[in-house]
């Protein structure tokens, strides 16, 4: 019996943020804002992974900006995720509204603990 060819998950993420993601059980990519683009298109064009999930802290709009390497290809996904640096930035003046608004556009309604 063979084993189906199963796709890999990985994270883009900041030094930061990189450590709960390993504790998670995540394969983790470090990059920086300067770094992030090309270290992107460089797992794009690798062609290892069939998910990577994007810190939008690094870049805004994976998928925007990744356009000119993504065209003819339907692998990796890429999936944006919030930066937990949004919630802790000094224009966001309520840190648990933010975290709250995420929860609600995520799966639809509040939850209240």
């Amino acid at each position: 019996m063979t084993r189906p060819n199963t796709q890999r998950v990985a994270v883009l993420s900041d030094a930061e943020t990189a450590t709960g993601y390993r504790l998670a059980g995540a394969a983790v990519i470090e990059a920086t804002p300067d770094t992030a683009l090309a270290t992107l298109e460089r797992l794009i064009t690798e062609g290892q992974y069939g998910l990577v999930a994007v810190d939008t802290g690094l870049i805004p709009d994976p998928a925007t900006a990744t356009a000119r390497v993504m065209r003819g290809r339907d692998l990796p996904i890429l999936l944006p995720i919030p930066s937990l640096r949004d919630a802790f930035n000094p224009d966001t003046v309520d840190a648990k509204a933010y975290m709250g608004k995420l929860v609600r556009d995520t799966i639809g309604f509040d939850i209240k603990l």
